[in-house]
């Protein structure tokens, strides 16, 4: 069902939806996308990061996200913020999440200082702090839900002339990322611990290999690490994040360069800084991961 964010009416065919089978974790416009997805995902199932923020607004039932080291059990009126190169998953739980529906908002950083305009850093709100999940005030909440539903829509009933959509879009865009920034501040907001679990495994492996970055790292190293023999290592990480341990250093790494890169380092030192042995390997990896050549990923950081 749609609803109209003011009377509640049905509308048809009108909010942009995304099939819950749709693995897609790129985006296909410039700067903004935002979308609806119904039940549970058969896409997102494993480890996975974009150069990108997110953020997911749940509508209705539950829903339930691997973000680096964390689960976070989702219920109604529920945000999370997904910072750009952060290890996040679908984390499936039987018969939980079929009536799940939520809205995915992906926007860039270029878009968010655009949005700004040197005002106000709107990006500030994906800022790591011991949560990234968050359950505001009914009235904030329902304030937040309607920019996102008009933003979902590919039309709005009151517009006619070409080019209205778009600055309505701007001025939502806008009103959502000032409030949420504002509200982000107040850590009574954060989510509650109890709808938490941690993941020692996890957060063990992300640490060593984050501490390790620059050199060489085996299977062997991370399976003492976490006292487990290698085998029974490989499995539980496998079974955990939904990737290999070969993939999970590869792509801690190619986050490290990116990271680098747009903070103004070179190239070439980006991706020996972050242990790629040559730069073939880092470039056929950095394409694979980004869909774009690290010197136009660099493009985007002019200033840096």
């Amino acid at each position: 069902m749609e609803y109209d964010i003011h009377q509640g009416e049905k509308l048809e065919n009108r909010i942009r939806r995304l099939e819950a089978s749709d693995e897609r974790q790129y985006m296909i416009n410039e700067n903004y996308e935002v979308y609806e997805k119904q039940g549970a995902p058969l896409g997102a199932i494993a480890f996975h990061y974009h150069n990108f923020y997110e953020i997911l607004y749940v509508l209705e039932g539950e829903y339930s996200a691997m973000v680096e080291n964390q689960t976070y059990h989702l219920h109604k009126g529920d945000f999370l913020l997904i910072d750009q190169n952060v290890m996040h998953k679908y984390h499936y739980m039987e018969k939980k999440h079929d009536s799940s529906k939520r809205i995915i908002l992906w926007i860039t950083r270029q878009m968010l200082e655009k949005l700004g305009e040197g005002d106000m850093e709107l990006a500030a709100c994906f800022e790591r702090r011991d949560s990234c999940a968050y359950h505001f005030p009914v009235y904030y909440e329902e304030l937040l839900r309607g920019y996102l539903l008009k933003l979902s829509m590919t039309q709005i009933p009151e517009s006619r002339l070409p080019g209205e959509k778009a600055l309505l879009d701007r001025g939502c865009l806008i009103l959502f990322f000032t409030y949420l920034n504002l509200l982000c501040r107040k850590r009574e907001y954060l989510f509650k611990q109890e709808n938490l679990v941690q993941h020692p495994l996890a957060k063990q492996v992300g640490s060593y290999v984050e501490e390790h970055i620059g050199g060489k790292i085996t299977v062997e190293e991370l399976a003492e690490q976490v006292h487990m023999s290698k085998y029974h290592f490989l499995r539980k990480f496998k079974e955990l994040t939904g990737v290999t341990v070969h993939a999970f250093v590869t792509d801690k790494r190619l986050i490290k360069a990116c990271r680098a890169i747009s903070e103004g380092m070179n190239i070439s030192q980006a991706y020996q800084a972050a242990g790629f042995s040559d730069y073939s390997s880092f470039l056929r990896n950095f394409k694979n991961a980004y869909g774009i050549s690290p010197g136009k990923y660099k493009d985007f950081y002019p200033d840096s």
